[in-house]
């Protein structure tokens, strides 16, 4: 089968030395494991695209330009392109460089390879018969990770990219700290303490840096639109479309709240919806599997318990906040817990919330492979005695049932950490935590 003509231009091109330039690097790291495909998944407008050339370029500094291919179907002139393109597609490149064929590993990046049907087919006769690296990344409505690790039998291994980290933020920015944060002059350490509470309210999404408060409003809500349009009413056939709306706009203007599907399933029907509770909690998984909201669960051994109580509910960008906040009131404390939770995401860590027998919660039961279990409380502001109070309070009682646990409450800044002295807490900069340094 001669190759189609569109992708044969997009194979001489993917071949190119690419040059990046004005890209900020990510943290995020394809795991040097072999023998598995890489898939890059992620929310829309995070960079997935710009992480793969990123990836890309790295290996064709380490390897050679041709040993090292990106191919995007992410084209419209390649509609209903059949699954034997792909094949031919590769026939072409050995023809290409007959040498490597056997005898040299070649990365292979398909950016929205999904579009194609029966693409996995493709990608697991590729690992078995050349040596091959592959790299798939896509729409998260098309490439969910479930998905993949099923039609690829155990072959797939998953690396989610989200928006900017504090410190990726700062990168962006060009002012990413060249040393600890503990020996930085207190002009430097002013000046990074003003990025956090930045960072709060513009959030990680490259393209809404630098935009002025009503553009980036604008841009973040167009995200979601997006998303609940492409990611969950195409992708599911979703009838219910304006209870969809409903439960994506509550759960947008109530960051890091307890949620439950009940009360949900139960507004919805006072508000007129005819909705069931399956449905209900059907449109908040598809909500979860599109990367928009993270539901964190009771911590306890119990699956009972932690079925029937409701679930914190947070956002994968601290931005979004601000841009669907309709109370005017300051939300400093939900965009610093939701950071928080975010930078445990990437750490990969076991998460829940603590609630104790005295009524007290805590913000994170944070469980980390290979590290102690940590009891984490965020607070943005604990001048207030009362408030301190509470929170050691509940720390105090959580760690009645999870005595080997670290105790660390999150503050905003310097200040606030010096005046905190509690024996057996250790009290951290949300900035220090943030980058890292007191993680």
């Amino acid at each position: 089968m001669a190759l189609h003509p569109v992708l044969q231009e997009k194979l001489v091109a993917g071949l190119e030395p690419i040059r990046l330039e004005g890209l900020t690097p990510r943290d995020a790291q394809l795991p040097a494991i072999k023998n598995k495909v890489h898939t890059v998944l992620g929310m829309r407008r995070v960079g997935k695209t710009t992480f793969l050339r990123q990836v890309q370029q790295t290996q064709q500094q380490a390897l050679a330009p041709e040993r090292a291919v990106y191919v995007s179907f992410d084209d419209d002139r390649l509609a209903d392109l059949p699954l034997a393109q792909l094949d031919a597609l590769l026939e072409e490149y050995y023809r290409m460089f007959p040498r490597f064929r056997g005898r040299e590993p070649v990365w292979w990046f398909f950016d929205e390879i999904q579009v194609i049907s029966g693409w996995e087919r493709f990608v697991r006769r590729l690992m078995d018969t050349e040596k091959a690296t592959v790299v798939v990344s896509g729409s998260s409505a098309r490439l969910l990770s479930r998905e993949v690790h099923t039609s690829l039998r155990g072959r797939g291994f998953e690396t989610i990219l989200r928006p900017f980290s504090f410190r990726e933020f700062l990168r962006h920015r060009h002012e990413e700290p060249a040393k600890p944060v503990g020996r930085l002059s207190a002009a430097e350490r002013s000046l990074v303490e003003k990025r956090l509470r930045e960072y709060l309210e513009v959030g990680g999404f490259p393209e809404a840096q630098g935009l002025e408060a009503r553009l980036r409003i604008q841009l973040l809500q167009n995200y979601v639109d997006t998303l609940l349009l492409r990611d969950v009413v195409e992708r599911y056939q979703v009838s219910q479309v304006a209870a969809l709306r409903w439960i994506a706009r509550m759960c947008l203007r109530n960051p890091a709240a307890l949620l439950s599907a009940h009360a949900l399933y139960r507004d919805l029907k006072s508000q007129g919806f005819a909705v069931s509770k399956d449905t209900v909690h059907a449109l908040l998984g598809h909500l979860v599997d599109a990367f928009l909201l993270t539901l964190v669960p009771l911590a306890t051994d119990s699956e009972r318990r932690r079925n029937a109580n409701p679930r914190k509910v947070y956002l994968v960008d601290p931005g979004f906040i601000g841009a669907f906040d309709v109370s005017g009131r300051t939300n400093l404390g939900r965009a610093l817990e939701t950071a928080v939770l975010n930078a445990l995401a990437c750490q990969r860590a076991e998460v829940g919330y603590v609630k104790t027998d005295e009524g007290f919660e805590v913000d994170f039961l944070a469980r980390i492979p290979g590290e102690p279990e940590r009891l984490i409380q965020v607070c943005a502001d604990p001048t207030p005695p009362q408030v301190l109070a509470r929170e050691l309070r509940a720390l105090d009682s959580a760690a009645q049932v999870y005595p080997h646990a670290e105790r660390i409450l999150i503050v905003l800044t310097q200040d606030q950490a010096a005046q905190i002295d509690v024996r057996g807490v250790r009290v951290c900069t949300a900035h220090k935590w943030l980058l890292g340094e007191e993680a």
